[in-house]
């Protein structure tokens, strides 16, 4: 496999430099070593729920098992760790210190940590904490107290056992919607980039800009970059997928509803929903989106989107969605849903498998994908 320039020869614990890696989120079905040697990609990055921990080695997980095969294949990898306290799910606060619950999700790192310090390159601790906490711990000061107490123990436990500090890079993880002032950026969000400056050992913080406008990354920028210190920042994800569903209720073009013989005012959340139901021949998925201005028109928003985080000088490593995975691909598909599909490399949920019963990529992204690894 051709090696990036930007990361070939790192030493131990040494960042990259702007690289470009394939992310799997916390399902590495969505990929195959084959698509990762076709988009020519250099770096994996994949997430962990903690819960799942309680049931299961960290070395049987499928996350951690993947990223670990992927060390073994020369590629490096990003783990976040993701401490699922979603409202939704019954909890109504994030763990205190000093708690049983907070010692239950120290146990499971210590778990984690076993098996991957030393291992994995860029260890992330958090997935997108602001949006997995209940909204009231936000601003208490309960949010940090619980992602700073972890960190202060991974660190611990990296000095204790890779006293020289091993290759494992330590960020903190992901800030998201900086793009919402209002609720989104607050006294949370500025002493975690607080802790993230002061605290020698973290390396950085991680930014997730899945944004409504090419320049909606922007404004994360602005607000990590001066509260950085002299660290960098990852971007382990981020997409336009909010402008894709700002148009998932406009009709398809009339060239492709004529083409293919369908009403003019077919929405397009309803073309997505068929294809997921019965999978298109790859030329009629190309038809619908290249017939799309809303997406033909920001089909360079990857390599646009690579330059503005490279032109800042502190960009680590970022990492794109590589497949649709089972999350995105459900036929009950409907105007209200979010069209996280459209963003993945290869498309084998819409698109119907090639001759040889690989996933094929979508038009767009697999090309810049791998022009981004040489520039």
């Amino acid at each position: 496999m051709r090696r990036n320039a930007a990361v070939v020869g790192l030493r131990s614990g040494e960042q990259p430099n702007g690289a470009l890696g394939a992310n799997f989120n916390g399902d590495p079905s969505m990929m195959t070593w084959a698509q990762l040697r076709e988009a020519e990609a250099t770096w994996v990055r994949g997430f962990a729920a903690m819960p799942e921990f309680d049931e299961q080695e960290p070395a049987a997980h499928r996350a951690i098992k993947t990223l670990l095969e992927a060390g073994r294949r020369d590629l490096r990898t990003v783990l976040s760790l993701k401490f699922p306290y979603f409202p939704r799910d019954g909890h109504d606060r994030i763990p205190r210190p000093g708690t049983p619950e907070m010692d239950a999700d120290l146990r499971r790192v210590d778990a984690v940590l076993s098996v991957v310090m030393d291992q994995v390159d860029i260890l992330v601790i958090g997935n997108e904490p602001f949006i997995e906490c209940p909204e009231d711990d936000w601003t208490n000061g309960a949010i940090n107290d619980f992602y700073e107490t972890i960190a202060r123990h991974v660190i611990d436990y990296r000095t204790r056992n890779f006293p020289n500090g091993g290759k494992t890079v330590l960020h903190m993880g992901a800030l998201n919607h900086l793009d919402e002032p209002g609720k989104w950026v607050n006294s949370g969000t500025d002493r975690w980039m607080r802790f993230v400056r002061e605290t020698p050992e973290i390396a950085g913080t991680d930014i997730h800009p899945h944004v409504a406008a090419p320049d909606g990354a922007r404004a994360y920028l602005d607000y990590v970059l001066p509260r950085l210190g002299d660290k960098r920042f990852l971007v382990t994800e981020f997409s336009l997928v909010h402008l894709w569903k700002d148009h998932l209720e406009d009709p398809v073009s009339t060239a492709y509803a004529d083409e293919y013989e369908i009403p003019r005012d077919t929405p397009v959340w309803q073309v997505i929903r068929n294809a997921l139901r019965d999978p298109f021949p790859k030329e009629r998925w190309y038809a619908f989106l290249r017939t799309s201005p809303w997406f033909e028109n920001n089909k360079h928003y990857l390599t646009d989107q690579m330059a503005e985080f490279r032109a800042t000088g502190r960009l680590a490593v970022a990492t794109y969605g590589i497949g649709q995975d089972e999350a995105m691909s459900g036929a009950d598909f409907n105007a209200e849903s979010t069209p996280w599909l459209l963003n993945s490399v290869y498309a084998s949920a819409t698109i119907r498998p090639g001759p040889d019963g690989s996933a094929v990529p979508n038009y767009a992204w697999l090309p810049e994908f791998k022009a981004l690894q040489h520039s």
